[in-house]
């Protein structure tokens, strides 16, 4: 497996790649008079495209669309404030992704809190917070659980194990979405022409290839599964072009050897056992119906928004446009404060702090590029 990551990273590999795709998608402005329009679900696409030189490279043939696949960038500022807001409380402690730390709140971030002497860890597995449980019974321990279908199924293991030991100072703080309704959510509102989706493939593995034949189905249009290396983000983006060109909708697999057609049906079972899904607040979005998942009520005990009643203000407004980013409306460059006011160095919102933010791959990697 390494040596095929290695071989697809290859220059003459990926050079004749670039090529054909640049063919293609001239091809597809002679028919059709504009440039083709697709957009990546995934963050960690938009990282990828950015950081390997393939949007750079295709700017003036293809449109490249960053969607709201950052878990991080789509969860709205009042869920920031109530998580920040739990590690006010005595005897806590918070445990977090890195990418959360900076995110900012209203009034501070957890990295701010951190300094002021909150417990709040970093974690760099799920599990670790499992064990931090064990070792700190007389403290309450609290999992910020953040993600789309790739972070849920661990999730789930999470409950499981508090349920195996028996912890009753355990929890989770579910803020989690799911791919299929902001698709579908996306779609249904129009607001940007898209030809196709580059779909994420670590969200395909759980899902499969099944996961998204609503695309075509229901909404006739394309999306092809691809990993994240040059040669395969060069492959997906080809086949979506001549699919535009046949005119043809379809989900194609450009990344079967690990993606199958059912997708991995004990990690959806597991998410079945412990979840349900529940409406699911997304920035610059609002509230779309049965978009996340919240923990079944037969385990409410490791719910902690069941187990503290969090109250928060109205968020603190900002120019920041972040929600209008992960709509695919504008790019990062044209928000006015990118680049001046929001650096990664000072945040302002959190597609600036992620690392599968687009406007922390836009100022890495393609300021005046666009």
């Amino acid at each position: 497996m390494l040596e095929i990551l290695n071989q697809s990273s290859k220059r003459e590999i990926t050079i004749p790649l670039l090529q054909a795709v640049t063919e293609k998608a001239e091809e597809f402005k002679r028919r059709f008079g504009r440039k083709p329009s697709f957009m990546e679900v995934c963050g960690s696409h938009t990282m990828a495209l950015a950081k390997s030189g393939v949007k750079q490279a295709l700017k003036d043939h293809v449109t490249l669309i960053s969607g709201p696949g950052c878990p991080v960038c789509v969860t709205d500022q009042r869920s920031i404030d109530a998580m920040i807001a739990l590690s006010e409380g005595e005897n806590r402690i918070i445990c977090t992704f890195g990418d959360m730390m900076r995110v900012p709140g209203s009034t501070q971030s957890l990295m701010e809190m951190k300094t002021d002497g909150k417990d709040i860890r970093v974690v760099y597995s799920p599990v670790d917070a499992i064990a931090i449980a064990e070792e700190n019974p007389d403290k309450e321990v609290i999992f910020l659980g953040i993600g789309f279908e790739t972070t849920i199924p661990i999730l789930s293991i999470l409950v499981a194990e508090a349920e195996k030991k028996n912890l009753s100072n355990f929890s989770i703080w579910m803020t989690t979405k799911l791919v299929e309704p902001i698709l579908r959510y996306l779609l249904a509102l129009g607001e940007v022409e898209l030809d196709g989706f580059l779909l994420p493939g670590h969200v395909a593995i759980v899902l499969g290839e099944d996961g998204f034949a609503f695309l075509p189905q229901e909404f006739a249009i394309s999306g092809v599964i691809s990993g994240f290396e040059p040669a395969e983000l060069l492959s997906g983006i080809y086949k979506l072009i001549s699919l535009a060109l046949e005119e043809e909708a379809t989900v194609i697999n450009d990344h079967a050897s690990i993606v199958s057609k059912a997708g991995n049906t004990v990690a959806q079972g597991l998410m079945s056992t412990y979840f349900e899904e529940s409406d699911e607040a997304w920035r610059g979005i609002g509230t779309i119906p049965k978009s996340g998942l919240d923990l079944k009520p037969a385990y409410a005990r490791f719910n902690a928004k069941e187990k503290f009643h969090i109250e928060t203000k109205e968020p603190r407004k900002t120019k920041c446009r972040c929600g209008e980013i992960i709509r695919g409306l504008i790019t990062p460059e044209d928000c006015p404060l990118f680049g001046k006011a929001c650096t990664p160095r000072k945040p302002i919102g959190p597609c600036m702090v992620s690392t599968e933010g687009s406007c922390s791959a836009s100022y890495q990697y393609m300021r005046g590029s666009h």
